[in-house]
């Protein structure tokens, strides 16, 4: 997964690109590290591994996997 997809799998899941990079931000998630999905992926993280984090954060659905 490239960084642009994951983007816009973030975007399409909260429904807004402002709401988006501002939860980036702000959402500590304990399976990354207790980073941010920002910091997570300015360490390097695969994107393929934080949109997993995310997706069973938010509690999305199989089908968005």
């Amino acid at each position: 997964m490239r960084h642009t997809e994951f983007w816009d799998r973030l975007v399409t899941a909260l429904g807004d690109t402002a709401y988006a990079r501002y939860w980036a931000g702000s959402q500590v998630i304990g399976s990354l590290g207790s980073r941010t999905v920002e910091e997570a992926l300015a360490a390097g993280e695969s994107p393929k591994v934080v949109w997993r984090a995310v997706h069973e954060t938010l509690g999305l659905p199989a089908s968005t996997r």
